[in-house]
């Protein structure tokens, strides 16, 4: 008997390693009717989707060298050196909001077809080349079209809208913990960057802050995204979330289960399906009204604090308190997402950036500032995690990218407006409180549209309940 248990343990070790290697079907290593994908989860401890989240994390600190709160350190000084309106320089967001959505439109259906691998790596090598060409830039033409083309495409295709899509693939039960976790990347950074830039900004100018930028996007996500990244736990005979089996709910758990998971998760959506859903445009309206206002205040949100009276040090600590809020909410909001009904946790999310910009608005000294951005960075953090669960739980993984790129692709079209209304209203008036209080109402508007979206009905498929 003991030998017998003996030359069970190396028969098992034998099968194990050689699945690991994918041996070919027939050898040894399929004997005793043991699955290859069984195999591949009991060898392995960490479930692979995992180190996809953890490129996801990569990305988007690389990706925060490119986002509007960053571009904000710059905003005094450039207009000051180029001679231009806080109006005209709000005009960079407004055009790589646009060329995003347009890149966002293309690059949709080649992460269904190909995965996100290639188009991380191309993101890497572009954007970081963009922001070292910014450090060489003489005129405001010149580092307006340097943000639009080389960075703008980079940072689309490693940023949230290629790496939300990757980490969809491998988890559907764990979606929104996966999601958030990866989120925390753009949390950090954005807790950080503030005072990394000002930092920089002091010690090297701001040309060679942008060279730095550069340098540290190639270094972080070029390797590991080409090392790790893989298109989709079938592609290495496992299955979403770790499973020995093919995904099924599970009838006495039902708390584990995404609340509005489609009844069947991998139907083909094309996008002329799609957009003849009600869902569709009551999700592509909703956070089109949302993001025209996120859009505007990230750019603007460092030189309102210094306009009213505070200095650089202290504006750039107020967005690293708010962005670490943002990182714990992106957590604490992805759990949420699994257990409740999402669209009452996104209604919940814009009530709360709500209250936080009214605080931030009141005069009642940097207590009430602080305050207010800290409410206003945790509903923010549940954004994106929220609104991915969305799109995700109801259009399935494998059309993903190409719907939710087509609705990334118009609602930024529609929010191309954002940073110059902040902007213009600022030259006009002298003042951001306008530009606040109209977001505010953006945001009330949000949270009622929000709760009227439905599952969508794709006729004999089965799947939702509702149609245009």
């Amino acid at each position: 008997m003991r030998a017998e248990n003996a030359a069970d343990r190396r028969d098992f070790r034998k099968r194990a390693r050689c699945c690991a290697n994918r041996a070919p079907p027939g050898h040894g290593c399929h004997s005793r009717g043991t699955p290859v994908n069984q195999l591949n989860i009991v060898t392995r401890k960490i479930f692979y989707g995992w180190y996809i989240v953890g490129v996801g994390f990569i990305c988007y600190l690389g990706s925060s060298f490119a986002l509007s709160s960053t571009l904000s350190i710059f905003l005094k000084p450039l207009t000051a050196e180029f001679g231009i309106s806080r109006g005209v320089f709000s005009f960079i967001r407004s055009g790589e909001v646009m060329f995003s959505s347009v890149i966002a439109a293309l690059v949709g259906p080649l992460i269904d077809r190909y995965g996100a691998r290639w188009l991380i790596v191309t993101g890497a090598l572009v954007g970081g080349t963009g922001f070292i060409l910014l450090s060489q830039v003489q005129e405001f033409w010149q580092f307006m079209v340097g943000r639009w083309l080389p960075v703008t495409v980079g940072d689309t295709l490693m940023s949230y809208m290629v790496v939300n899509v990757m980490i969809s693939r491998w988890f559907i039960r764990k979606r929104g913990r996966a999601i958030s976790v990866a989120n925390t990347g753009n949390g950090l950074a954005k807790a950080s960057m503030p005072l990394l830039a000002v930092w920089l900004f002091a010690l090297v100018g701001w040309r060679n802050t942008w060279m730095v930028f550069g340098l540290l996007t190639l270094a972080m996500v070029v390797l590991p995204a080409f090392l790790v990244v893989r298109r989709s736990p079938e592609d290495m005979g496992l299955q979403p979330d770790g499973a020995l089996a093919p995904h099924q709910p599970s009838p006495g758990k039902p708390s584990e289960q995404p609340v509005f998971q489609a009844p069947a998760a991998d139907v083909t959506w094309t996008r002329g399906e799609a957009v003849r859903t009600g869902t569709f445009w009551l999700l592509v309206v909703t956070y089109g009204t949302v993001t025209f206002g996120i859009i505007g205040l990230n750019l603007h949100i460092y030189p309102y604090i210094t306009d009213i009276g505070y200095s650089p040090g202290i504006a750039a600590t107020v967005m690293a308190v708010m962005s670490l809020t943002q990182m714990a909410g992106n957590l604490i909001w992805g759990v949420v997402g699994e257990h409740i009904d999402v669209r009452k946790a996104a209604a919940a999310q814009f009530l709360l950036q709500v209250c936080g910009l009214g605080l931030a608005l009141a005069p009642w000294g940097l207590a009430s500032v602080y305050l207010g951005f800290v409410i206003y960075g945790f509903g923010l953090g549940g954004i994106l995690v929220i609104r991915e669960l969305l799109w995700a739980n109801y259009f399935g993984r494998v059309s993903l990218g190409r719907v939710r790129n087509l609705g990334i692709m118009i609602t930024r079209i529609g929010t191309t407006v954002g940073p110059p209304f902040f902007g213009f209203f600022h030259d006009y008036t002298g003042s951001y409180s306008l530009s606040f209080s109209v977001f505010i109402g953006a945001l009330l508007v949000s949270a009622l549209l929000v709760l009227a979206i439905q599952p969508p009905h794709k006729p004999g498929s089965g799947v939702g309940n509702e149609a245009l």
